[in-house]
């Protein structure tokens, strides 16, 4: 009699499971805009929606402790003067994609058939990549440490892009026969993951070699489903989660070197639609209870957390599922990266949990008028006492600038709200 091995994998028996009632986010109008966009992103601190407004464009921000210090001296006010306005888009925006390693560079791709790299700390165009794409781009997606670009477009081809040549490096037509939108992302291992349409509009899943597009490293039909399938990958489990919009589903796989190289893993599986989902950063999970994954599934009106877990006994730190990970800080600069510099991301430890730094404000700077930028070259800590004297009196006197300026603001606000309680006194006297 044959004996059915069973493959080895730590993650064999990993489970979802949506949180309690009381960790949703209620009334919430998500976007009802017809892109196929997960509407979400998620990061240690917030947790970012697109919602429905007239004339689109408009987003809510959440504090994800959903403890909310509320001054006694003013009321809360929406922001509506940005930082930072980067035009250069002739149609609609519908990809925002940050750069893994670089400080401030961020890429978006429009309904122009565009991608324009920006640097979001002088709002400067940096790259501009107007002739690769002959229609509407549907993904796009940095490898690791941000050389090249993934991306698919409505001409049905995958191509793999150096931004900074402005040189298509490789692409394979039809990686999916279907006419709906495929998706694409990059693996650790510098694979492309990819999701799409067979030509009987079957949704199917493959594997992809850059250095040979002849043939598929691994190509798997899934169901009959119109929802586009959008990949959530995590390099540290080489997990890829998959998200169909409109779906009541999550199914994720596990990338080996071993066939089929794309192991079934288990799926997810709910009452109610999603109609987008967030994902959280590695260094957001909680450790002590094995969370290797978490979601932020969208309905209709609000937004549910999903926590997927290896169960595991033991209470002690579990170094096989929490690797080194990537950290917050850039290794490089956003000049650095444009003259042709290329460094893997800033790892750190999650033994201890992570906790994000109290202060991480965008600088916003016009060249040459302040710049306070490290050197180029091999990048090291530096302390406050390492520092030249000159950037030292620089930045003591922009800090003190800016606490002067902070006890203004809320010297006036203060003042507006008396003005207002005053006049709400004069208005209900006279009635």
């Amino acid at each position: 009699m044959s004996r059915r091995v069973v493959r080895q994998s730590k993650f064999r028996h990993v489970f979802g499971q949506a949180a309690k009632a009381d960790q949703a986010y209620e009334d919430i109008r998500v976007s009802k805009v017809t892109w196929d966009s997960s509407f979400c992103a998620v990061n240690p601190k917030f947790l970012a929606i697109i919602v429905e407004a007239g004339g689109g464009g408009a987003f809510i921000v959440l504090p994800l402790a959903k403890v909310w210090q509320i001054p006694d001296y003013t009321p809360m006010r929406n922001i509506t003067e940005p930082i930072i306005t980067l035009e250069g888009h002739s149609k609609r925006v519908g990809i925002l994609s940050w750069h893994p390693t670089a400080r401030n560079v961020l890429l978006s791709a429009g309904g122009d058939n565009v991608i324009i790299i920006w640097n979001v700390g002088t709002g400067e165009v940096l790259l501009s990549l107007d002739d690769m794409h002959p229609d509407v781009i549907h993904s796009v997606c940095w490898n690791s440490n941000g050389s090249l670009l993934a991306t698919t477009c409505k001409d049905k081809t995958l191509r793999v892009i150096d931004p900074r040549k402005g040189q298509v490096v490789a692409e394979r037509f039809a990686a999916h026969e279907g006419m709906r939108p495929m998706r694409a992302v990059f693996t650790r291992q510098g694979h492309i993951f990819t999701t799409g349409f067979t030509r009987m509009s079957q949704r199917e899943l493959g594997l992809w070699d850059p250095n040979n597009f002849e043939e598929p490293v691994a190509l798997q039909e899934m169901d009959t489903s119109n929802g586009v399938l959008l990949p959530f990958y995590d390099p540290d489990s080489s997990i890829v989660y998959l998200c169909g919009k409109g779906d009541s589903s999550i199914r994720y796989f596990e990338i080996t070197d071993e066939p089929p190289f794309v192991h079934y893993l288990n799926t997810f599986s709910s009452k109610e639609p999603q109609r987008g989902m967030g994902f959280m950063p590695k260094r957001g999970l909680d450790v002590s209870k094995c969370e290797i994954a978490r979601f932020y599934k969208l309905h209709e009106r609000k937004c549910e957390p999903i926590i997927m877990t290896v169960p595991r006994k033991s209470d002690l730190f579990q170094d096989d599922l929490y690797p080194d990970t990537p950290g917050p800080e850039p290794a490089l600069e956003a000049d650095e990266w444009l003259s042709g510099q290329d460094a893997e991301p800033v790892l750190i430890s999650l033994r201890d949990g992570y906790v994000p730094p109290k202060h991480r404000e965008l600088r916003v700077t016009k060249r040459n008028i302040l710049d306070v930028r490290p050197p180029s070259g091999p990048r090291r800590s530096q302390s406050a006492s390492d520092a030249p004297l000159s950037q030292q009196h620089t930045l003591e006197t922009l800090l003190e600038e800016i606490k002067a300026l902070r006890e203004r603001v809320q010297a006036q606000e203060q003042r507006i709200t008396a003005l207002e309680n005053m006049l709400c006194e004069l208005v209900d006297g006279t009635d």
